[in-house]
């Protein structure tokens, strides 16, 4: 009876963070297109240390609230972190602009093996057979949905394979510092978020007029713009804890598989909200594909042999409070 209690409250944990990643992930996708498409603001970098800002500041009211406890980590490994990090945020913002949507797409899909290959090599994971058809399933059904026009140029390219190697690596490490530093999400945003908030506030404003040719601070700020920028940075909080809560429940690539999760919800929001331009045949289709495939491997994963580490557990490294 107590393991079955047990195992019922993890599920149902497991359900509500994921159900917390989607919402929020949707929520700051939809506010940052109006933000962007209705009134401009297109300092994508900038708005994203503005979220890291926003999502400090709740880290430490948090800790003089006594809901966070110290912790330690070394600065070697921050640094590697936001080292990664920023280059994700940086390498997906250049990507989407000097690649065409499609192949934006593909890049998106190809960190799913990307991300499998880190937990090979790094983690000395081994996947089932069903486990890797599952994956293929996913990527098949996502990109039928999403691909359409591909064209690439050369520094596309290399822009789309920095951003892929980057987010891959930094999602990886988020799992690997929870687990061996014994650090909770709360924790781990704790050390991180300030310095991604810094080094992206001072790097943004100049990546952003590289972009767009446009300042930041030249932007015609109104209430509306003002609000709209507030609620993106209060959702992101939601949004960056979630991610960290995620992956340190599960592992990267799962939260890359049924992340892809969001991407239909997007389009069936687009749906409601642009009418059947937004959903035809083959996006429906693939639909099916990429939930029966989510469906598999969820059940493929967590059967026995499924999913399952082959050498040594990684050591964790305990430190004492200070």
């Amino acid at each position: 009876m107590a393991p079955s209690s047990k195992a019922e409250k993890k599920a149902a944990v497991d359900a509500a963070a994921w159900m917390f990643n989607v919402v929020t992930s949707v929520g700051i996708i939809i506010v940052n297109k109006a933000l962007m498409g209705g009134y401009g603001f297109s300092f994508a970098t900038t708005l994203t240390g503005l979220h890291f800002v926003t999502t400090t500041i709740m880290t430490l009211v948090l800790r003089m609230l006594g809901y966070v406890q110290p912790s330690h980590l070394p600065l070697s490994e921050l640094l590697k972190f936001v080292f990664f990090a920023n280059f994700s945020i940086v390498g997906m913002n250049v990507s989407l602009m000097w690649n065409s949507v499609g192949f934006y797409q593909i890049a998106k899909l190809s960190m799913i093996p990307v991300s499998c290959l880190l937990e090979v090599c790094l983690d000395k994971i081994r996947y089932s057979r069903d486990t890797k058809l599952s994956i293929g399933v996913v990527l098949l059904g996502v990109g039928v949905c999403t691909v359409t026009d591909v064209s690439v140029n050369m520094k596309g390219f290399v822009a789309a394979f920095i951003a892929v190697w980057s987010t891959s690596l930094q999602q990886y490490y988020v799992h690997y510092l929870q687990r061996k530093y014994s650090l909770s999400s709360f924790n781990l945003l704790g050390h991180t978020a300030p310095a991604q908030a810094g080094s992206l506030l001072l790097l943004g404003p100049f990546l952003d007029y590289w972009l767009t040719n446009n300042r930041v601070d030249q932007y015609a700020y109104d209430v509306p713009s003002s609000m709209f920028i507030l609620l993106s940075c209060t959702i992101a909080v939601g949004t960056n804890l979630s991610q960290f809560i995620c992956i340190g429940r599960f592992t990267a690539v799962s939260f890359q598989v049924l992340g892809h999760m969001k991407t239909i919800l997007v389009l069936v929001m687009g749906f409601f909200f642009f009418g059947r331009e937004g959903l035809n045949l083959h996006v429906v289709i693939g639909m099916i594909i990429a939930v029966v495939g989510m469906m598999w491997y969820g059940s493929a994963s967590s059967k026995p042999g499924g999913k399952e580490r082959w050498s040594h557990s990684l050591p964790t490294n305990k430190t004492e409070s200070r």
